[in-house]
């Protein structure tokens, strides 16, 4: 396997885009997080049934609404002491469903080098579009000249990064939070590595609760970074975020569920009785990330 191949979408073939899907078990029955982990954000989100879906439930459910998904693990190896999924093995699987799976890579920024050279044969080798950290889950905080590096080979790489923003489900009603710190994700860490490498695209994942301001004015004020709207019922967005995404933000708010902790009927449901004009949900659902990916298959715009 080569780069990601941008072709492999029928963009007339679908109606959105969900940047955040995650993939919670392996073939092997091995869990993204520890059980207690598991079930605190289980419970936090109060969500469906079935927490861990298998890459080919996920891709049955996805191609059956004509949805594509961007499919992704986290790896906090270091920081929660817990085996990572591989992240190759996600992208070989994520393959197999091109029509409808794109994969992204996670990478353990507290690995150093070996972080960096996972990122490059994830991408050259691999094929993944992207990349997820979880700053709050990973332990590591975007602006710590340590991981300047580990931007700057992504920039070379010319894939986006997307990062968790906000309020944390994982570890959410836990005493301490299982030691998972907030300020990692708030989401003004990431202006200086938005300044300082202003050809990686920075996608601030979910409402940015309670940092949502900062977040649409550094998006305002930085062309290389988008908003995406995922890990929350748009029922609940902020006022300011829904004013955003109708207007001076129209052109880089992304569609994403947090799928399997909500749902793309759900989401869906709920998102069209905003009041967000058709043409602006028509770029926030599928022709802003379909234009941030690169993809090329007919239908693109």
């Amino acid at each position: 396997m080569s780069r990601f191949d941008p072709t492999e979408i029928d963009l007339d073939a679908i109606s959105a885009i969900d940047m955040h899907v995650h993939i919670e078990i392996d073939d092997h029955g091995h869990l993204s997080l520890d059980q207690e982990l598991m079930d605190a954000s289980a419970a936090y989100f109060r969500g469906p049934q079935g927490r861990t879906p298998s890459i080919d439930d996920i891709a049955a459910t996805y191609r059956e609404l004509g949805i594509a998904a961007v499919v992704f693990t986290v790896d906090a190896g270091t920081a929660s002491g817990h085996p990572p999924l591989s992240s190759e093995e996600i992208a070989a699987r994520a393959h197999e469903h091109a029509d409808i799976m794109i994969p992204f890579g996670s990478v353990d920024p507290l690995r150093g080098e070996a972080a960096i050279e996972q990122a490059v044969s994830l991408v050259e080798d691999h094929g993944v579009a992207g990349f997820k950290f979880h700053p709050s889950v990973q332990g590591f905080s975007p602006d710590d000249e340590r991981f300047r590096p580990l931007w700057a080979a992504l920039q070379q790489l010319g894939v986006p990064a997307l990062f968790h923003t906000g309020q944390n489900g994982i570890g959410a009603g836990l005493p301490g939070g299982r030691g998972i710190k907030l300020r990692y994700s708030n989401p003004i860490l990431l202006d200086d590595v938005a300044a300082d490498f202003p050809q990686l695209n920075i996608i601030l994942a979910h409402p940015s609760v309670p940092w949502q301001a900062e977040a649409i004015s550094m998006a305002v004020h930085k062309s290389n970074i988008y908003l995406e709207l995922s890990g929350w019922a748009p029922k609940r967005f902020p006022d300011e975020l829904v004013r955003a995404a109708s207007a001076m933000m129209r052109d880089r708010t992304l569609f994403g569920t947090d799928y399997p902790l909500i749902t793309p009927e759900r989401w869906l449901k709920e998102f069209a009785e905003l009041p967000i004009a058709p043409e602006a949900a028509e770029l926030i659902l599928k022709d802003n990330a379909a234009k941030l990916l690169g993809l090329t298959g007919r239908g693109s715009r």
